[in-house]
């Protein structure tokens, strides 16, 4: 998993290339010096320098310098050469040297001067640097590119550095972290259950600074009592002698879905794929094991990079980074959708609104499924890769990128961000000298104006009433405001374990069905609420069918003291109609109750006029007058106190029972 690990940990620094048109480049033989002892150092340090001999190619520029100091080429060189080896502050006095003796020779050095003072924070002076640089003219279409955006981003950062924002984050602590590198958190969203990757040494008795003794694997970690457990490799059949990395968890923790790559240049394991490195799933077992990872296939995989994948809570679209045909241009994000059939759909990019001419990595959707967090060095920033927030409007389209800001975004790279479902803790990797080694999982409080919707969730078991067994069943989760299906997923077979994601300030039906048995009707009201959302934990249980039998349509809602259905009892009825197509030899008895409030007469008419409008909608919905029959029971058979507001409420309901 090479290219994965270059990406995700930048062990391989950017080349200066990438920078500076300086490095592009080819020194001519008419020097500026007339010193031939002065070239031979420098073109000895240029054969250095190829063979990847930093340090030798160093000293022979500064041999070269002290027999010419007017040396300019000699002094350029020097400081690529040491911002190749991150020594900024070096690289920027051998260039202000270089310019200071003739301000016109190399006018890229402008240009490189601007990142290196982004990377050294020294914003007022990069801003001054990209000006000078674009103020040339001649200068190639991309390097002005570049330099536009240094300029930004030396704009942006200086207003930043005077407008932080909160950001007090809190190591994980030595049940999680290591001397090794861990990064790349991954969490249910309960909460309870987190992934990370961390880089370890296949053998440790070798050279720990030789890449081809390391190999990424996934480590986990459960939380009691608010508390983390010491994080244990996952094992096989997901960990293997190559690297395992990038990775995502389903918001209820059942699948698996992460970056494996082919063997490469001498890094033994890899798995089987399409291109350099593949997108991989995972299923949990009901022993609580994983299943055997499967690549995803195309269209998800292709000969190309694809990577660092991130899944929406209703398991319906996969974001992902992919260096494919068609992009911006280098590592771009992508999202692809289910199917009816439940095939994933040809990926699209997402465009200009996120994706630009330079790598964008990291995506996090948000469990309410329209909030992305990524990382980018193509928009205004800190100075390397900064983290972002965009939201999906209505059309299916991303808004304009926010730049999380300063301090969480530095001159260093950012990335791997990810946020819980109750919009409030964000999760990241860092490496701080009060860490445990190398990189460290942080958390910390995300402030307002970045965060997403929150979302809570229903937790429980599906169980056969008659002998608790867990059932594999169907989940619907609808928003009643709009008839439209939020989430389709299936409890766990085997345990009937399930947990569905509620977006805030919605109110939802959710139905569970399994052929063979009676459905489950359920109502979430959330409606109005969007902070200090409690999560649902709840069983549900279902009844196979038979005669006597009966099940309360929890999502069937009537105007107060009538027998008015309200618009969004329809969803709710359709189920049921539904189910009676599904089932044509039944028959069931429509049943209306009340509370015990008012005049018994009254109720006992009330509820005979609610279970019709039932029966009369069923009618219209072409279902057999013979299959259905209506009564109403008033307030004669109670299944909760009368004295409360919850026990009333729970007594006017509408259920039916089948007779036949």
């Amino acid at each position: 998993m090479i290219k994965l690990t270059v990406n995700l940990l930048n062990i391989v620094l950017l080349c200066f290339a990438i920078y500076s048109p300086l490095y592009a480049q080819k020194w001519d033989n008419k020097y500026s010096t007339k010193s031939d002892k002065a070239i031979k150092y420098f073109e000895k340090a240029q054969l250095s320098f190829d063979a990847r001999k930093d340090a030798d190619a160093i000293e022979l520029l500064q041999k070269a310098i002290k027999t010419d100091n007017n040396f300019i080429e000699a002094h350029m060189f020097l400081a690529e050469v040491f911002a190749e080896n991150k020594n900024y502050t070096e690289a920027l006095q051998e260039a202000q040297i270089a310019t200071s003796i003739n301000a016109d020779f190399f006018t890229s050095a402008y240009y490189s001067m601007g990142f290196w003072c982004l990377k050294l924070q020294s914003y007022n002076e990069a801003e001054k640097n990209f000006r000078k640089y674009l103020s040339y003219k001649n200068i190639s279409a991309q390097a002005k590119a570049n330099a536009s955006l240094g300029l930004k981003s030396a704009l942006f950062a200086q207003q930043a550095l005077k407008n932080p924002v909160p950001f007090n984050p809190q190591n994980l602590g030595a049940e999680i972290n290591s001397s090794d590198n861990d990064y790349l958190p991954a969490i249910t969203a309960d909460e309870q259950k987190l992934i990370f990757t961390r880089l370890i040494s296949r053998d440790p008795s070798g050279n720990s600074k030789d890449m081809r003794n390391k190999q990424e694997d996934f480590y986990s970690s459960i939380k009691i009592n608010e508390h983390w457990s010491k994080a244990k490799n996952i094992g096989p059949p997901i960990n293997t002698i190559g690297n395992e990395g990038a990775q995502c968890i389903s918001a209820d923790g059942q699948t698996l879905i992460f970056t494996a790559c082919k063997e490469y240049d001498g890094y033994p394991g890899g798995r089987k794929g399409f291109g350099s490195c593949d997108l991989f799933i995972a299923k949990k077992l009901p022993n609580g094991n994983w299943g055997t990872p499967e690549n995803m296939g195309k269209p998800i995989n292709t000969e190309s990079w694809d990577s660092q994948p991130s899944l929406t809570s209703d398991g319906q679209t996969l974001y992902f980074v992919s260096n494919r045909p068609g992009g911006k241009g280098g590592s771009d994000i992508w999202r692809s959708t289910k199917s009816e059939n439940g095939k994933w759909g040809i990926p699209v990019n997402l465009g200009d609104s996120v994706n630009t001419h330079e790598n964008e990595e990291s995506p996090f959707i948000h469990p309410d499924n329209k909030t992305l967090y990524f990382s980018s060095e193509g928009w205004p920033g800190m100075g390397s890769k900064d983290l972002y927030v965009v939201r999906l409007k209505s059309n299916q389209t991303f808004g304009t990128p926010v730049n999380l800001g300063y301090p969480i975004n530095t001159s260093e790279n950012e990335r791997d961000l990810i946020v819980s479902a109750n919009a409030k803790t964000a999760y990241f990797s860092s490496e701080r000298s009060l860490g445990y080694g190398g990189l460290d999982l942080y958390n910390f409080e995300l402030y307002e104006a970045v965060r997403p919707e929150a979302v809570t969730y229903v937790k429980g078991k599906v169980l056969n009433k008659e002998n608790n067994n867990g059932l594999e069943a169907k989940f619907e989760l609808v928003d009643l405001a709009n008839g439209q299906t939020v989430m389709q997923a299936s409890s766990m077979a085997g345990t009937g374990e399930f947990l569905v994601c509620l977006p805030a300030n919605k109110n939802y039906l959710m139905n569970v069905s399994k052929n063979g048995f009676l459905f489950a009707s359920e109502n979430f009201s959330l409606k109005g609420m969007s902070n200090d959302l409690k999560p649902f934990e709840k069983n549900v249980g279902l009844t196979p069918i038979k005669v006597g039998e009966k099940v309360i349509l929890k999502n069937i809602f009537f105007e107060t003291a009538s027998y008015s259905l309200k618009d969004e009892s329809r969803i709710e009825l359709q189920k049921l109609k539904a189910f009676l197509v599904l089932n044509p030899n039944i028959k069931i008895q429509i049943c209306g109750h009340t509370d015990n409030i008012g005049d018994k007469k009254s109720n006992q008419l009330l509820s005979e006029n609610r279970a019709k409008a039932v029966f009369d909608f069923l009618i219209n919905q072409d279902i057999t007058k013979e299959r259905l029959s209506f009564k109403g029971y008033g307030d004669l058979v109670p299944i909760d106190s009368n004295d409360t507001e919850m026990g009333r409420a729970n007594n006017r309901r509408t259920e039916f029972i089948i007779i036949n």
